[in-house]
């Protein structure tokens, strides 16, 4: 077997992580999320559960990670033993990551289609109907979809089959910086558009009223998908670090930068929408319909449209690399496998398991598993059950079995200033898992 990969660098590590949290969920999901939750109430809400659940949870499972040095499975065997109930939650991540990249390597094909579409100008010119016929009809087309989809997989396997350093980190030190220069340029063209402020004030301005049940259940559950806990991927890049590494204060850097990237992201988006007199509240449609549309209606549209599809495009390529990470490296340590092979192996199996996903869209829409096509149902698995349920798992473990002062002691070899202090207890022995089993049986009922 091959010997075990470290990260390059702080910083390579650092942008990698960062790079696995920052995805969809930041750039289509929390925008889409502020827009029908009220606004700035919806954004105090995530910025509080961020801090008080995320950042804990995050440490949680990257810690486990570096203590066993192993991918998710056998890193809680080592912990445990074979078989027992706790090892649930290796697998749960290692499940979670390739159920989410059977439709997320889809939606990565939209993106590069819809750059390639916004690039060359054949969207410009529809009426608001028409923006929402051409992805009605693009995501229809499966043999369009399916290629698209394909070169995305062809791209992730031949960064991820180069290893950790080479592959890997080398992506995101080059995604991350680039992804932010992007996301600030588009900010500022954002910002200088006429009636723009009007969108910035409803985006910024926190109205208390508006903070209900849902909204803080919305913000709990985005916290929860956007920083991407319990999907083997802070495990298995947490298991590349040193003993020595600095956990506490790379985790606050790591959901700083996702935390930022998403406020940028509303800052790129409702100040424009505001702007044209569009409605924020699209919901799903927002990234597709919402931005082309938007785009057409400025001047150099196809250019600043082109780069906010590229932007996402890397923002969901750093991400994809980072679900892959476990699922590979489970295959490589569990099944004594290649790298390349394992790499390669797994992406055809999750393009072919995901097929229906993209069929979904089109000629098999009508046939639903408890009333969702395979693509939401794809997601509802992965979202609503796998994940919250794994990090349910991590809790409990954490309460029970490891216990929070060796939670405390572990995580802290190598942190400095910022620690795990003890007015954590009472977050990781109630609130997490309060809020957690809040999650779990919201997100079945």
């Amino acid at each position: 077997m091959e010997k075990r990969e470290n990260w390059g660098s702080r910083f390579g590590f650092i942008m990698a992580a960062a790079g696995f949290s920052i995805g969809l969920g930041n750039i289509w999901r929390f925008p889409y999320l502020t827009g029908v939750n009220g606004g700035g109430a919806f954004v105090f809400v995530y910025l509080i559960i961020c801090l008080l659940i995320g950042i804990p949870l995050f440490t949680m499972e990257m810690s486990l990670g570096r203590k066993t040095q192993l991918n998710p499975v056998e890193g809680m065997r080592s912990l445990t033993k074979k078989g027992s109930i706790w090892v649930a939650f290796g697998w749960l991540g290692v499940l979670s990551a390739f159920v989410i990249l059977t439709y997320y390597m889809q939606i990565m094909g939209w993106l590069l289609a819809y750059l390639f579409k916004m690039v060359s100008g054949s969207l410009s010119g529809l009426t608001a109907e028409g923006y929402t016929q051409a992805f009605t009809d693009f995501t229809s087309n499966t043999v369009l979809v399916a290629v698209s989809t394909l070169a995305c997989v062809i791209i992730v396997a031949l960064i991820s089959s180069k290893g950790l350093e080479k592959g890997i980190e080398k992506a995101c030190k080059f995604l991350m910086p680039t992804l932010f220069t992007m996301l600030i340029i588009l900010a500022i063209r954002s910002l200088t558009l006429p009636g723009a402020m009007e969108g910035l004030k409803w985006y910024l301005r926190v109205d208390f009223s508006k903070i209900n049940g849902q909204v803080l259940l919305a913000a709990l559950g985005q916290c929860f998908f956007s920083i991407g806990i319990a999907s083997g991927g802070a495990f298995i890049y947490g298991s590349y670090l040193k003993k020595d590494s600095n956990i506490p204060t790379d985790a606050i850097i790591i959901i700083g930068f996702d935390t930022l990237a998403a406020l940028i992201a509303g800052i790129v988006i409702f100040p424009a929408i505001f702007a044209l007199g569009l409605e924020p509240n699209a919901g799903a449609s927002l990234l597709f319909v919402t931005m082309s549309n938007l785009f057409s209606h400025l001047p150099a549209g196809n250019i600043f449209g082109g780069m906010f599809f590229l932007l996402v495009f890397f923002a969901a390529l750093s991400s994809a690399l980072g679900y892959l990470e476990p699922v590979v490296m489970t295959c490589t340590e569990l099944f004594k496998m290649d790298r390349k092979k394992a790499v390669w192996l797994s992406l055809i199996v999750i393009f072919v398991v995901g097929f229906p996903t993209i069929m979904a869209q089109g000629p098999w829409s009508d046939i639903l598993i408890g009333g969702r096509n395979f693509f939401d149902f794809a997601d509802y698995l992965s979202g609503n059950i796998m994940m919250p349920l794994g990090a349910l798992v991590l809790a409990f473990y954490t309460l029970f079995v490891w216990k929070f002062e060796k939670y405390q002691e572990e995580t802290n070899i190598g942190a400095s200033k910022f620690k795990v202090f003890s007015w954590w207890g009472p977050l990781v022995k109630i609130l997490i898992p309060v809020a957690l089993v809040i999650i779990f049986i919201t997100g079945i009922f």
